[in-house]
């Protein structure tokens, strides 16, 4: 059948067969198809053979063209044709003068016609590519995801953290094959490894599984005795996960392949490590800038002060202007979190710190300071 319907392709118009142009557009081959299927269906021309004939050429044509993929290669295909690949109209790799009907020789050229039209079940190719073991149709192992929780400390200076997962791994005895160790799977004889087989449904033909293989493609007669032939077991796994410094909390570390195993050859998943950061009991952080409330006294408010200020590495003296109020905010460039080569900024945040306790000389202090005051602070507000 593979042999057949390569051949159509090369003998085909299948824009003729529909009555389209090549530069049709999906909308127009659709309709002209729905026009036609329904002209010649079967149920319309009851013992009408020409009618049948005509009905499987157009689905043939709509099954390609129908087909954004299908279409790009068999497009591509006929323009090898057209340019001498095999010969006008040839067939790539059937020897000097042997294409059907005649009339024309052709040199046999090197051309692997089953890579490029692989997709209708030929060998290799298209449909090779997504095989693993013995043809079995390889597949994806999932994604697994954990969380870690480091300090503050570790999130800006980076770290490496013990993970444990505990899922299917492939098998320690067998190695994933399945077999018995010493031994190797068959290849399946009904479908001769491709984990499917034809089934012809009236004027259709469509695969299914396999049900000697179920789908693998392959037979294991002495299956391994820890994993019972599934190739994988479940089993705790230690890794180690570096985390980049400056690591915001929430972030998600990817690990390509260290999720599940896949089937039948098939990669193997990833590992998606969401990180938690523990709180600083002085820190706050806002993207790449970290955030300090800094108490300063009152006379150092209003007098202006040099205070020393704790960073990530070190303490750094901060210069206070007289009269600084609370909640004033100062930047101080390349102390907050790294980024990239850099550093995000530390933003100090001045606090005015009130004594809640204060010694009779304070307090005399304090009122001889209050009456010197001349004026209010509330005069705006329009009290006394």
């Amino acid at each position: 059948m593979a042999d057949d319907v390569r051949r159509e392709w090369f003998e085909k118009d299948y824009y003729q067969v529909l009555g389209v142009a090549k530069n049709a557009t999906a909308s127009e081959i659709k309709k002209a198809y729905r026009k036609l299927a329904q002209q010649h269906h079967p149920d319309a021309n009851q013992g009408n053979p020409d009618a049948e004939s005509r009905f499987k050429e157009i689905s043939s044509a709509y099954d390609v063209l129908g087909d954004e993929e299908k279409r790009k290669r068999y497009d591509e295909v006929r323009d090898m044709g057209a340019a001498g690949v095999g010969g006008p109209g040839g067939w790539p790799g059937a020897g000097a003068g042997s294409w059907p009907g005649g009339g024309v020789r052709y040199e046999e050229v090197p051309f692997d016609l089953d890579d490029l039209l692989g997709m209708f079940g030929g060998r290799g190719g298209a449909r090779g590519a997504g095989r693993g073991r013995g043809g079995a149709r390889a597949q994806r192992g999932a994604d697994l995801e954990t969380d870690v929780t480091v300090p503050f400390d570790d999130a800006m200076t980076g770290t490496t953290v013990p993970v444990k997962i505990t899922g299917p791994a492939p098998c320690h005895s067998c190695r994933g094959t399945g077999a018995a160790p010493g031994t190797t799977p068959a290849t399946c004889a009904r479908c001769g490894g491709a984990g499917e087989v034809a089934v012809n449904q009236g004027f259709f033909s469509m695969s299914q599984p396999c049900s000697e293989c179920h789908g693998t493609g392959r037979k294991i007669e002495t299956p391994c005795p820890t994993c019972l032939g599934a190739g994988a077991e479940r089993r705790t796994r230690t890794l180690q996960v570096k985390v980049p410094a400056g690591v915001r909390d929430g972030a998600r570390i990817r690990l390509k392949g260290r999720g599940e195993s896949g089937a039948a050859g098939g990669q193997s998943g990833d590992l998606y490590v969401r990180v938690h950061v523990r709180p600083h009991e002085m820190f706050g952080r806002k993207g790449d800038d970290l955030t300090l409330d800094l108490p300063i006294t009152y006379p150092e408010a209003a007098l202006g002060a040099q205070v020393k200020v704790p960073t990530l590495n070190g303490s750094v003296t901060l210069k206070i202007p007289a009269g600084t109020p609370g909640g004033k905010t100062f930047r101080l460039k390349g102390k907050g979190a790294p980024r990239g080569k850099g550093h995000g900024d530390l933003l100090v945040t001045t606090r005015v710190d009130v004594p809640h306790r204060l010694t009779k000389e304070a307090k005399q202090l304090l009122k001889q300071l209050q009456d010197a005051e001349e004026r209010s602070p509330r005069e705006g507000l329009g009290v006394s």
